[in-house]
């Protein structure tokens, strides 16, 4: 298995070494569209997909994500970027060059319950995550069998609230030294300190088991029982300090009714949570997110 996916990702980045994406946000203002495909074009890249979202037309923010092809792309890289610093300022642009063949590393962090992790690894494993899933980090050891079965290293790494700095200290070596790009929060039930998420920002994605804003917090399908609600949902989102506030990426729903008690919803609930949070990786590994302020622009 471990062989048949190092094929697939080489193959993956075979077939896009000259494939790149640009991310841009700005004000909104005329000739933004025009100056970027100029540019482009006066650089031999063919423009393969291109889309465009404004606030507002008049004074709103302008986003943009492009993907082009540009043969001998890995020789022009640095030009490409210099030479794109005068439209950048021209239009006071944030703009970031996302290069397709360089896949992102991917660590994984999980408590007891499994759902979410066996579900990124399937998609993994199947091809339709295109990621370096470089390791895994828990609490327990429920998983350790199943994902060093895969190849992947697991880290098990006790905590609780009385040895937390001491543990985020120990995760931050381990990320670095793995120079991961993205950690995904597979129902780790473990509150991360401002030190940890600053030093991750925007590269944190979580899966909250409710559909936010509602049942913020523990026990969210017992608390949704009790209200007897008709709707449960899950909700994925990038970490920040503000506990589950963080800017929402994606969303999903389920219909339960009066005779599903709390235990029936956190198993419907539990499907909802491994599609929701497997779309927001990918989303997220395919650069199609420009986060601004506490919302995301999803392309």
């Amino acid at each position: 298995m471990k062989n048949y996916i190092k094929e697939h990702i080489d193959a993956f980045r075979e077939e896009n070494k000259n494939r790149a994406r640009l991310l841009i946000n700005c004000p909104d203002q005329p000739g933004i569209v025009a100056a970027i495909s100029q540019f482009l074009a006066e650089h031999n890249a063919n423009i393969l997909e291109s889309n465009q979202y404004s606030t507002n037309p008049k004074g709103g923010e302008f986003f943009i994500r492009l993907e082009f092809e540009m043969p001998q792309l890995k020789e022009k890289i640095a030009t490409l970027e210099e030479d794109f610093k005068e439209i950048k300022e021209k239009f006071n642009m944030k703009a970031t060059f996302k290069y397709v063949d360089q896949i992102k590393k991917v660590a994984v962090f999980v408590s007891k319950e499994p759902h979410c992790l066996l579900e990124l690894l399937w998609e993994w494993q199947s091809g339709d995550l295109m990621a370096d899933i470089s390791l895994v980090v828990s609490n327990h050891e429920t998983s350790r069998e199943y994902v060093e079965s895969l190849g992947i290293p697991y880290y098990y790494i006790p905590a609780n609230k009385d040895i937390r700095n001491e543990v985020e200290e120990q995760q931050i070596k381990l990320l670095k030294e793995h120079d991961i790009d993205v950690i995904v929060l597979a129902r780790y039930m473990q509150i991360l300190t401002p030190n940890f998420v600053e030093v991750f920002k925007n590269k944190i994605i979580n899966i909250h088991h409710s559909f936010l804003p509602a049942f913020i917090g523990a026990k969210p399908y017992e608390r949704a029982y009790n209200r007897g609600v008709k709707l449960i949902g899950a909700t994925s989102h990038y970490v920040t300090n503000d506990l589950d506030e963080g800017p929402i990426i994606e969303q999903d729903i389920s219909r339960v009714d009066h005779r599903d008690n709390a235990e029936v919803m956190k198993k419907i609930g539990q499907s909802v949570e491994r599609s929701v949070l497997a779309r927001a990786v990918k989303w997220h590994l395919e650069d199609r997110i420009i986060v601004y302020g506490n919302k995301t622009i999803v392309f």
